[in-house]
């Protein structure tokens, strides 16, 4: 791999572990760098979730202490997350290249929209410790947990699908009945439960093939030592400005997103393969891997 490749790679990823510790939201600045790093969007989304997974599991066990008062809830959300990452992630493996190729604008919108509203929201104050009112809070669970069940499910289906934005939509979950808890206590949850989904499709896309050798521990090395400088990052940065620079990002890359696929410049490609197969994750993991790994044939 040349050197331009490895360090839009590396950089990518370490941004994004520095984003997902400020604010979330580093796979909207993670994925599109693996793209330009040469990864067609199927594999370049599966070996994403596979690079980032190590930097959440780290980012949960920092978060070890507020959750020892809340595994009542996690109770609750684990199961519909594992089962849901499950089925996201082989929807996934199961969806042709150019289903999804059609599809990742939508999908990058839809998390960029996700954050956006997020931003507009007012800041949930944040309770320190000792007798405090917020403090003392507990999680209020519905009377109704199978609908929690059915929404944490879904949520996860999309996180294992292609998880930009799952830890904002798990956040807007847990604010519905969170009544005056600690937002980190909610961030502890969230992020123990995003890991799970990560996690869960990261193994079935190292199974199936799906994620590109050579791109992985680059990634993966980069956004752990960017989820480390987060932390540092976090005291000196407004996390509410960093997700605007993030939105910002996320808006232009569906625009370019949209445009290579359905703009004048695709009709071309498009016209000239109107009978080629659809394209599995294999085949696209290893078509990506043409640019990024030295091949046989020199």
């Amino acid at each position: 791999m040349d050197l331009t490749r490895a360090a839009l790679l590396a950089g990518g990823a370490a941004v994004a572990g520095v984003i997902n510790a400020v604010a979330g939201g580093g796979t909207l600045v993670s994925f599109p760098a693996a793209i330009a790093a040469g990864l067609a969007p199927l594999p370049a989304n599966a070996t994403n979730a596979v690079a980032l997974t190590p930097a959440s599991l780290a980012s949960a066990w920092a978060y070890r202490r507020e959750l020892s008062r809340d595994y009542r809830v996690l109770r609750v959300l684990l199961l519909p997350s594992l089962l849901g990452g499950i089925v996201g992630s082989a929807l996934l493996l199961a969806t042709p290249q150019r289903v999804f190729d059609a599809a990742v604008p939508g999908l990058v919108l839809l998390a960029t929209l996700l954050l956006f509203w997020q931003n507009l929201r007012p800041a949930r104050p944040s309770a320190k410790g000792g007798a405090g009112a917020g403090a003392s809070e507990e999680f209020a669970l519905p009377s109704r947990p199978w609908l929690v069940f059915l929404l944490q499910f879904l949520v996860s289906v999309y996180g294992g699908y292609f998880g930009a934005g799952i830890g904002i939509m798990m956040l807007a979950l847990l604010s519905s009945f969170a009544g005056n808890v600690d937002i980190h206590r909610m961030n502890a949850i969230k992020t123990v439960l995003a890991s799970l989904i990560n996690g869960v499709a990261a193994i079935a896309f190292v199974f199936a093939g799906a994620v590109d050798a050579v791109a992985t521990p680059i990634m993966m090395a980069a956004a752990v030592v960017g989820s480390f400088a987060g932390a540092a990052v976090a005291r000196r940065i407004e996390p509410r400005k960093v997700r605007w620079f993030v939105v910002v990002l996320g808006l232009v890359l569906t625009a370019k997103l949209a445009w290579d696929r359905f703009g004048p410049a695709a009709e071309p490609s498009r016209a000239a393969r109107p009978d080629s197969p659809p394209q599995t994750v294999d085949r696209g993991a290893t078509a990506a891997r043409t640019g990024l790994a030295p091949t046989s044939s020199g």
